[in-house]
C-alpha cells in the first residue's frame, strides 16, 4: 500500500509542476504554438535521463524513490518522456525498427486518435 502512495504524492507534484512549467513559458512565448508543452516534453526527458542514469550506477537511492520520481512525478508530468525512454532503450537493443515503429506510430496513431476522438465527441453532443 504505501508504494502507492509515494506513486501518489509524485503524480500529484508532477501534475502540479507540469500545470505551472507549461503556463509559464507559454506566457512568456506568447504564442499559438504550443511551448509550454513543448517545454515540458524536453525537459521532461532530460530530467528522465539524468534521474535514470543516477538510478542505473545504484548510487543507494531506495526502490521508493524510483516510484515517486519516475511512476509518479514524471508519469505525471509527462508520459512523453517514457515514451522516448522506452524508444531509446529499443535503438540501444539494436531493434531499429520496433524503435521507429514506436516513435512513427505513436505519433501518427495518436494523432489521427485525437481527429477520431474529436469527431466522436462533436457526432455525440449533436
Amino acid at each position: 500500500m504505501h508504494k502507492f502512495l509515494f506513486i501518489a504524492a509524485g503524480g500529484a507534484a508532477g501534475s502540479l509542476s507540469r500545470y505551472l512549467v507549461s503556463g509559464m513559458v507559454q506566457r512568456m512565448i506568447d504564442s499559438s504554438f504550443p511551448a509550454g508543452t513543448f517545454a515540458v516534453n524536453m525537459l521532461g526527458c532530460l530530467f528522465f535521463g539524468i534521474v535514470t542514469g543516477l538510478f542505473e550506477e545504484r548510487l543507494g537511492f531506495p526502490p521508493e524513490m524510483r516510484l515517486f520520481i519516475l511512476t509518479g512525478f514524471m508519469g505525471a508530468f509527462t508520459t512523453f518522456s517514457t515514451y522516448m525512454f522506452e524508444s531509446t532503450t529499443l535503438v540501444k537493443s539494436g531493434q531499429w525498427v520496433m524503435a521507429a515503429l514506436n516513435v512513427g506510430g505513436q505519433s501518427l496513431l495518436g494523432f489521427l486518435c485525437i481527429v477520431g476522438g474529436l469527431a466522436l465527441g462533436r457526432l455525440i453532443v449533436s
